[in-house]
């Protein structure tokens, strides 16, 4: 027989812990492991970019999204060390990457006159899939980065593929 409500189907959700950081917060994106919190917040008039621990509530430093808001559609990979956001440099919409980890920002322009709308950053960071608009229409394009990120691991994680013994 099936359910007449939502509420009626499930048992009911707990909030987590920390899971009101703060009033007007939009687009949030987990981290894989459940331990970071991207979200675009309200900073002096402008959306932009907030990163946090959700352990301890720490506000994170990003050392390239102090500019070009607006940001839209956070992005992050399985352990956080990539931030994906779209923002803002003059008239263009653009796609960034931040790598946590060494501090170097990726830029990724799209060619033509095509604009990113939302993202979705595979967890080990190897792929990108980007919603953009082109002369008014929608499509979702896929993006390898293999070339140009270091994979972000997750835990954990056993490797398809066997490691080569080297023997001396």
């Amino acid at each position: 027989m099936g359910c007449l409500s939502l509420g009626s189907c499930i048992n009911s959700i707990e909030r987590a812990p920390g899971g009101l950081l703060q009033r007007s917060q939009q687009d949030p994106a987990l981290s894989g492991n459940g331990e970071m919190l991207a979200v675009i917040v309200d900073q002096r008039g402008r959306p932009t970019v907030q990163l946090r621990e959700l352990r301890d509530g720490k506000i994170l430093p990003l050392r390239h999204f102090s500019r070009h808001q607006p940001h839209s559609s956070p992005s992050l990979s399985w352990n956080g060390r990539y931030l994906a956001v779209i923002t803002q440099k003059g008239n263009r919409r653009l796609t960034i990457i931040e790598d946590r980890l060494t501090g170097r920002i990726h830029p990724l322009p799209l060619p033509g006159e095509r604009d990113p709308v939302s993202l979705s950053l595979a967890p080990d960071a190897r792929q990108l899939a980007m919603q953009v608009a082109d002369q008014g229409h929608w499509r979702v394009e896929l993006f390898d980065l293999s070339h140009i990120l270091e994979p972000d691991p997750i835990r954990g994680l056993k490797r398809s593929t066997p490691t080569k013994e080297v023997r001396p």
